[in-house]
């Protein structure tokens, strides 16, 4: 008996201790009505924790109380999904309490949304919903199997006979094949467009552009040996120029130069964001390039370049312009205000998709 005592008082201390050491539940981000920001992180032996988001022009300071826990509000932002993290003591953290996580390979970043009065373009709307599909595809190119993504319009119908165009759509450097759905919500800006009558029913691919150990340049010969013929061998898409599209952000935007515009007898759009050039495939193809302008701008329905008037790469992004504008290559840019953000992302994406295959 005296045993038996023993044990249970000494599972109760190592249970009282352990409850003691357990973090608080805490509730963070705290979205508030007039789309201020609460946000929420234990720490109790921290000295110094700052928040960084892209909706904030410098890190904020957190304060912290007895219990340990930080806290600081941010004054009201404009209505968006943006990326943010804590620094605890100089250390990079995404938010423990927020299941929201940017779809990153090098960085670990939360995201928060923050609604808008009305629904924005990205919001779950009460609309028809597509549906996004993990496909696994055996790449010739790269001796692998390699997964990506495949957004079906709602109402699609695998044996209904009717046929879809395709718009090929590339992450980031660092990024995944699942960035564009749980970063920039291309599923549902797809969604609300095609409800509204705006957007073409299409099917979007999302495939993965890292193929590192090997060459990057693989990515192209990926994408147009195996990644194409998988999708025209399992899903009824019309097969034509016409109805092919290639659009891609920071490196996925120098991938979208140099797979569409060296196979412009493949793609009648290339839409590139905030393009990514300074690499040798790119330098490669485009150096000593001398086009047969009259031929590609009838093949090219529509070749646009987007980028932000503060984004890191605006002046490259130039230099890219005036370069096939002297090619005589009709180019049309999108300049806005912003960075090198998914922010400008989902805009860049909401105005190509309104454009192609009209």
């Amino acid at each position: 008996m005296k045993k038996y005592l023993i044990i249970t008082i000494n599972l109760w201390l190592v249970s009282t201790h352990l409850m003691a050491q357990r973090p608080p539940r805490l509730s963070s981000p705290d979205v508030h009505v007039d789309h201020g920001i609460t946000f929420r992180y234990y720490a109790p032996n921290a000295q110094e924790v700052m928040l960084h988001g892209e909706f904030l022009n410098e890190p904020m300071a957190m304060t912290k109380d007895d219990e340990g826990v930080w806290t600081v509000t941010v004054p009201p932002v404009q209505p968006d999904i943006y990326p943010y993290f804590f620094k605890e003591d100089g250390v990079q953290l995404a938010d423990p309490n927020n299941p929201y996580i940017f779809a990153n390979e090098r960085f670990k970043r939360s995201m928060v949304e923050v609604p808008g009065d009305e629904p924005l373009m990205h919001s779950l709307q009460d609309v028809p919903h597509g549906k996004i599909h993990y496909r696994y595809y055996h790449s010739f190119t790269l001796d692998t199997t390699r997964q990506l993504l495949v957004y079906t319009p709602p109402g699609f119908d695998m044996q209904g006979g009717k046929k879809y165009p395709v718009l090929y759509l590339i992450h980031g450097g660092s990024d995944t094949e699942e960035t564009w759905t749980k970063v920039g919500k291309a599923h549902l800006i797809a969604d609300n467009l095609i409800a509204q009558g705006k957007a073409e029913p299409m099917l979007i691919v999302m495939p993965y552009g890292n193929v590192r150990p090997k060459p990057m340049p693989d990515f192209t010969k990926d994408v147009i040996n195996d990644i194409i013929p998988f999708v025209e061998q399992n899903y009824p898409v019309i097969k034509d120029s016409r109805h092919r599209a290639v659009a891609g952000f920071s490196v996925g935007g120098g991938q979208t130069l140099n797979i569409g515009l060296t196979h412009t007898d493949m793609f009648a759009y290339v839409c590139s964001y905030a393009p990514y050039t300074a690499t040798e495939e790119f330098k490669e193809n485009f150096t000593e390039w001398s086009p047969d302008a009259k031929k590609m701008n009838e093949q090219l329905v529509l070749f646009t370049i987007s980028v932000g008037t503060e984004d890191f790469l605006y002046e490259s992004v130039k230099e890219n312009i005036a370069m096939f504008t002297k090619k005589n290559i009709e180019v049309e840019p999108l300049i806005v205000s912003g960075g090198h953000t998914w922010m400008n992302c989902k805009l860049f994406l909401t105005n190509s998709l309104q454009q192609l295959f009209k």
